[in-house]
């Protein structure tokens, strides 16, 4: 019980501190109230604020943001309106290594938005980091539900091919790649990278 007040003590002091004057303009303020509590409502589904905290071992660290990743994802998708704001406040989270709010965040992005694509394409990027690249049931369904939102779009089958094959599930990957290549314009960049991609997966599987 006393977890629980300090939690939501910290989530006040918090929403106060940064909405003091000045600091974050009043358009943003129910944005930053959302991913304040869910940062709470994280820590009651994971964290068991009842129980005490569970022992960290030295290789349990968090992958370090993909800056790369972020600009590659914002220039197949989105860049402005309220999925671009939502996904700038999870990246920001997700620069400081707090690689669960910034996948909460899009989980209450996604909540509000559930039809919006560039969200869930987020939600399961930010999975798979707070995962430290390993792709989660959880994460494949927010790029699953990405593509059947929009199934024209790039963006989606492109990242999800991207965890599948980091994650060591090339023959998976393949199968997400190899559709997407062939729709794809012949001579454009991504084509080619994925056409290159598919040859190093064949190469490793024996083109299975």
């Amino acid at each position: 019980m006393i977890s629980w007040v300090i939690a939501f003590s910290i989530a006040v002091v918090s929403f106060a501190a940064l909405v003091g004057p000045g600091r974050v303009p009043r358009t943003t303020w129910e944005l930053l109230g959302a991913a304040i509590l869910c940062g709470v409502a994280g820590y009651a589904w994971q964290g068991s604020p009842g129980l005490a905290g569970a022992p960290r071992t030295v290789t349990d660290r968090a992958v370090p943001f993909n800056e790369d990743l972020a600009e590659q994802r914002r220039g197949m998708a989105e860049r402005f309106g309220k999925a671009g704001q939502w996904l700038i406040l999870s990246d920001g989270l997700g620069r400081q290594g707090k690689t669960q709010e910034a996948a909460n965040v899009l989980v209450a992005a996604v909540r509000q938005e559930p039809k919006d694509p560039n969200l869930w394409l987020g939600l399961g990027n930010a999975l798979v980091a707070h995962g430290s690249g390993i792709i989660s049931p959880s994460a494949e369904f927010a790029f699953r539900r990405a593509m059947a939102i929009n199934p024209q779009a790039p963006a989606a089958p492109y990242f999800y091919g991207l965890a599948l094959a980091q994650s060591g599930q090339l023959d998976s990957a393949r199968q997400i790649w190899g559709p997407l290549a062939e729709r794809l314009p012949k001579g454009s960049k991504l084509r080619g990278e994925l056409e290159q991609n598919l040859a190093t997966i064949d190469s490793r599987t024996g083109g299975q």
